[in-house]
């Protein structure tokens, strides 16, 4: 389902238990986040949770917005202008999503007002440094996945990544470490399976295929039958 100005204004928008205005946008299968100028930057919370969205951007700019719950998603990147847009977002959850690498998470630091943010069950959870890094990004952060920041971790992160005042070459070798979001036709095929690669008009016909797919596993499946060079049954 596409987020539509008529979908956005079917949608429930309520008070919630803290008094909040908020849009509820769940359980739709929304694989990106559009037309959100419709709301007339109206509520204090917006809820994606349990959708398909893989990036986290394209909001116009929502003064009132503070708190954005994207739980259950597939994002794996996020837009790196996104504060620009949400200058107000204080808390931001992200559990069971798809981010990757600590570096994929540097628009988070652009965040003034930041202070609840959860990446619980992402794989970037599991990377060394993972929690005294984002402590060490976002110093108004006081939560992270529901465990309060302490100030021993406070010292401990500063220690880690800041010589003289400014990062060090750890902070700033982790800062530059990003994964490719981008999907490249052969990538990761050995010499030998790039020889039995597509064509580029069988390429043409699986990428044409992908544009009209009209679910997340269907788009999932053609990209690996890219990826390995193989033609879908039936083309």
């Amino acid at each position: 389902m596409k987020l539509t100005a008529d979908v956005l204004n079917s949608a429930i928008s309520h008070l919630n238990a803290l008094k909040e205005r908020e849009l509820v946008l769940r359980d739709l299968k929304l694989p990106a986040i559009e037309n959100l100028g419709v709301t007339k930057d109206l509520n204090d919370t917006i809820d994606f949770s349990n959708n398909d969205l893989r990036v986290l951007g394209n909001f116009p700019r929502l003064i009132r917005l503070q708190h954005l719950l994207l739980a259950n998603n597939r994002i794996n990147k996020i837009e790196s202008n996104l504060a620009e847009f949400l200058p107000n977002l204080t808390t931001l959850i992200l559990t069971d999503n798809s981010i990757q690498e600590l570096g994929d998470l540097e628009a988070l630091a652009k965040f003034k007002r930041l202070t609840f943010l959860s990446l619980a069950d992402n794989p970037v959870t599991k990377k060394q440094y993972y929690r005294l890094y984002l402590i060490h990004k976002l110093p108004r952060l006081r939560v992270l996945d529901f465990k309060k920041i302490k100030q021993k971790e406070r010292e401990e992160a500063n220690t880690l990544f800041v010589e003289n005042g400014v990062e060090n070459e750890l902070g700033q070798s982790i800062s530059d470490t990003k994964s490719s979001n981008t999907f490249e036709v052969g990538e990761g095929l050995s010499a030998a399976q790039k020889q039995k690669a597509l064509s580029k008009e069988e390429q043409l016909k699986i990428k044409e295929a992908l544009k009209q797919a009209t679910s997340l596993d269907e788009i999932s499946r053609l990209e690996q039958l890219l990826k390995a060079g193989q033609m879908p049954k039936g083309n």
